[in-house]
């Protein structure tokens, strides 16, 4: 297989327990997820791996594919892993379960770019962001790249830094959605890499990657989503999808601030749905686990 996408589904969250099995209009929040990311174009095969009975009996009710996973994992990476360690695969992509509104087309850009150039081992999704609101929202990570599209940094804090003196009159920022595509030789070397300074700082264990001197390629998604952490964003997805859109929980709909785009009902033509233009010298909050 070339490319392989799970979802590592835990119960026990902290801040908002039994969240992947929270309704969303009918569904729980896991199933949206895994509907969306079956849309992909470039999956050969989509898991979830879960630690608990009820994930477990609840996603093959609504048909997916399912690999029980020890209780001891602290966090997603150590759960794909175990998925993933039997399996004769290129890419893998970390798909989070907290993100119902996720878009097909992000995670095959992120596993194209590891497909078509062998010395990239590491990705991410990017979005543009000018609302300041968002740019100075420690819950919310920014990223600044280089002229290739590498990630330079990751933080909480608003970067770049805006200078009073600075000629640049707006600058452009980025932050960060947590999905992640890695090779399959990579996700072993991360899963061991130790715990970084930097890490420890932002409390983003993405940095423990660039601190050990690996690179993560950046691809930019028009896309946004809801990330659900709490049961108030919960709230706010529901609010977005809406009664109306209850028969038609993949319809697009137009951008708005903090607002995603829903997916669309027929699959998707990736290319034709985000040209690959390359991404602007600019400047979320999620961890890999």
């Amino acid at each position: 297989m070339d490319v392989v996408g799970v979802i590592p589904a835990r119960y026990g969250s902290t801040r908002f327990e039994g969240k992947v099995l929270a309704d969303i209009l009918g569904k729980p929040m896991l199933q949206h997820v895994w509907e969306r990311a079956k849309q992909s174009l470039l999956l050969d095969d989509l898991i979830i791996a879960c630690d608990d009975e009820r994930v477990a009996r609840a996603a093959k009710d609504f048909g997916a594919k399912v690999v029980m996973t020890a209780r001891a994992h602290t966090c997603g990476t150590d759960r794909i892993c175990e998925v993933i360690n039997p399996l004769d695969v290129k890419v893998v992509v970390n798909i989070q379960a907290d993100e119902p509104l996720i878009h097909p087309t992000m995670i095959d850009k992120a596993a194209r770019v590891l497909l078509e150039d062998k010395d990239i081992s590491m990705s991410t999704v990017i979005k543009a962001e000018d609302e300041p609101e968002i740019i100075n929202d420690p819950h919310v990570v920014k990223v600044v790249i280089d002229k290739s599209n590498f990630a330079i940094y990751f933080s909480r804090s608003p970067i770049p830094y805006h200078a009073a003196n600075s000629e640049i009159t707006t600058p452009v920022y980025f932050r960060h959605i947590g999905l992640y595509a890695y090779t399959k030789d990579f996700l072993f070397i991360y899963k061991n890499l130790p715990v970084s300074y930097l890490e420890r700082v932002e409390c983003l264990e993405q940095l423990r990657v660039l601190e050990a001197g690996y690179r993560i390629k950046a691809v930019e998604t028009k896309f946004d989503t809801i990330g659900v952490d709490t049961p108030q964003d919960l709230a706010r997805v529901v609010e977005y999808l809406g009664p109306a859109r209850a028969s038609e929980a993949l319809k697009p709909v137009p951008q708005t601030h903090a607002q995603p785009e829903a997916v669309p009902q027929e699959p998707l033509d990736t290319e034709a749905a985000l040209p690959e233009e390359p991404i602007k010298e600019k400047s979320d909050a999620t961890d890999p686990c």
